[in-house]
């Protein structure tokens, strides 16, 4: 008789209907695949009144977690809850408890990953979390699985649709920063505090998963350059455009010398490169290997049946596993000494818009200020703020980070001078 698994899944919003929907439309074929039966038994809900209509037909419903951690009868925890610290207690209980576990949680992954991963080593239970990072796209085991006998050198791209579809609408329908972000919230794509998505913290989290699986580097959230998009003008898109770019908010780990660099932040990018074409809320990530060269992988970042699919894949994965007694996995052993580059190994080219005042000698002055830091100009633009003051952006010739930072920190001593971004530019295809 074919063995029965039994699944609790821990919150029933967008993501958690949506394994219900896959598991329930796609069971004869998860079964075959298998060799068992997947069942959900139970559902932590918010309010059990509330009409689900058929999906939740014959699945108990509950208030309280722990009837799903503590029951024996239920072998693997889905955790689609959202939550940080609620989702580490619930997810700590249902491995000790000998349960295995598949999360869509990447703030949890990011933040508490290396613990929970020993967690489950120590109770030799399988711990997947492919849905944490860049929704329906299986990113993190290709890299995993499909790239694991290559040497990963680099591994960048739009992780966070929230702030690709504002910069979707800046740059295609002219919209200021606000507009944008407005009707981000009025279709779904962004919270009413969108901070983790603007301030690039979403996209920072999501590279700590990244980095960990492609290099073995267990890098901190906060050890990360992080920027956002809210300094972001219309002018600035405006003229990137001009000079043959696109701006797209990127996260960036790049193996240097066995060390890496990591950061999130405003890039422009060649508009003839992929990346620049990527639209509104979809993801796209860049693997480039030593053997396989780049490889791109394209799809939407979010939403109820692509994350819910990757979600299932990893149920699939665990119930194999189960099945041919082969439990005790994680995503990725690969474990390699974290060692951040130095700002003096970190080249790139850099976009600068400076506001100052429109007077002789000034542009005199700013290219001695470069002078002094060995700082050369690729490109630059002027245009007229007002009677007194200009617009300046140089496009610098490439440089390494502690030039960057001591170049902005020697702007900001300038009265006469205001930096208003300094962006990355990324190298043409």
């Amino acid at each position: 008789m074919e063995k029965q698994l039994q699944i609790g899944i821990l919150g029933f919003g967008t993501v958690g209907s949506g394994v219900l929907r896959i598991l329930k439309h796609h069971e004869p074929k998860l079964n075959q695949m298998t060799g068992v039966s997947l069942k959900v038994k139970k559902v932590l809900v918010r309010d059990i009144l509330k009409n689900r209509g058929t999906i939740a037909d014959g699945i108990e419903l509950t208030l309280d977690a722990d009837e799903i951690v503590n029951d024996p009868e239920i072998d693997i925890i889905v955790e689609v809850m959202g939550s940080i610290d609620q989702a580490k207690k619930y997810i700590e209980k249902a491995l000790i408890a000998g349960k295995h576990v598949v999360t869509a949680n990447k703030d949890l992954m990011a933040l508490h990953g290396n613990e929970l991963v020993a967690l489950a080593k120590e109770n030799r239970c399988d711990l997947y979390y492919e849905a944490s990072v860049a929704g329906g796209i299986p990113i993190l085991r290709t890299i995993v699985d499909s790239l694991a006998s290559d040497e990963i050198q680099k591994v960048f791209g739009i992780v966070n649709g929230t702030t690709n579809f504002i910069l979707s609408k800046m740059t295609n329908e002219g919209k200021s920063y606000d507009q944008a972000l407005k009707e981000a919230q009025e279709l779904g794509f962004a919270e009413s505090d969108p901070t983790n998505d603007v301030d690039g913290i979403d996209a920072a989290r999501k590279m700590v998963i990244l980095t960990r699986l492609a290099f073995g580097m267990n890098v901190e959230v906060d050890q990360i350059e992080t920027k956002g998009i809210r300094d972001l003008q219309q002018e600035d898109i405006e003229i990137a455009d001009k000079l043959g770019y696109k701006i797209k908010l990127i996260g960036s780990a790049i193996q240097i010398k066995n060390k890496v660099s990591v950061d999130v932040g405003p890039i422009l990018v060649p508009i003839n490169h992929p990346l620049a074409s990527v639209q509104n809320e979809n993801n796209a990530i860049f693997v480039v290997g030593a053997a396989v060269g780049e490889t791109m992988y394209y799809g939407p970042g979010a939403g109820e049946l692509p994350t819910a699919n990757s979600v299932v894949s990893d149920v699939i994965t665990v119930a194999k596993n189960i099945r041919l007694g082969t439990s005790g996995n994680v995503f990725s052993s690969y474990q390699h000494e974290t060692k951040l580059a130095r700002d003096t190994e970190v080249n790139n080219k850099y976009y600068i818009a400076i506001e100052m005042q429109d007077k002789t000698g000034q542009f005199l002055a700013l290219t001695k200020l470069f002078s002094q830091f060995d700082i050369g100009f690729d490109q630059i633009i002027q245009q007229p703020l007002s009677s007194d003051m200009a617009k300046v952006v140089i496009v610098t010739h490439k440089i390494n980070k502690a030039q960057q930072k001591e170049m902005v920190s020697a702007l900001k001593e300038v009265n006469e001078m205001n930096l208003l971004v300094c962006f990355k530019v990324m190298e043409g295809k």
